[in-house]
């Protein structure tokens, strides 16, 4: 599978590039569910908490006598059925992460990326060096890549602090080294943003 790798200005090198193993593979749509989930449930805090009848503080003592009220019986004020009570079987801290093979998580990258490049959401541009940070020039970049008004997830090969500064303030953009790279992030952008260094090392990250 090929595709035109672009300059920053927009224009085509005449180069083109994509490994078919990872590019395009069959998607597996359960191995993204999972992925997804597991990533949506790591973010949770899970600090949830609400008293219940035990840990209410309030008196013990029997509100009203047993029979000849008319009503229900009652035996606490801390009674759940009543306003100030605790809480029936109320929330408590949990840990919501689970665990998720690798080779898993490795297909639904993999099968994410497929999507993209099945549905023309891929853009690989040249290596991009940043002398300082300048927002100006970042989205001079995606207007040059026809990628204004697209919610973009930009990957580059290493670390580039100058990049990254430039594209924070940003909303519908973000900035990820390949090892940062989760199926998540991949899906939730219109456009992915391949850098050329980061193909090569995505390829052999992913085909491992």
């Amino acid at each position: 599978m090929e595709l035109a790798i672009l300059k920053q200005t927009g224009e085509d090198t005449g180069r083109k590039t994509l490994s078919e193993d990872v590019f395009a593979l069959e998607p597996n749509d359960h191995a993204i569910y999972l992925d997804v989930k597991q990533y949506l449930a790591n973010k949770r805090q899970g600090t949830h908490k609400s008293k219940e009848r035990a840990e209410i503080t309030g008196s013990t003592k029997k509100i009203k006598k047993q029979k000849g009220t008319g009503g229900a019986r009652a035996g606490s004020i801390k009674s759940p059925i009543f306003r100030g009570g605790g809480r029936v079987f109320g929330p408590r801290p949990r840990d919501y992460s689970f665990k998720l093979n690798k080779k898993l998580k490795q297909v639904a990258r993999k099968s994410a990326l497929s999507y993209k490049a099945k549905e023309n959401g891929l853009v690989i541009c040249e290596d991009l060096v940043f002398d300082a940070p300048r927002t100006k020039e970042y989205i001079k970049l995606l207007a040059n890549l026809s990628l204004s008004d697209k919610k973009t997830l930009l990957v580059v090969a290493e670390n580039n602090k100058n990049l990254y500064l430039s594209a924070r303030n940003l909303q519908k953009t973000k900035v990820r080294m390949v090892n940062e790279l989760n199926t998540y992030e991949l899906l939730d952008a219109d456009r992915l943003v391949l850098c050329e260094g980061a193909v090569s090392k995505l390829e052999t990250l992913l085909s491992k």
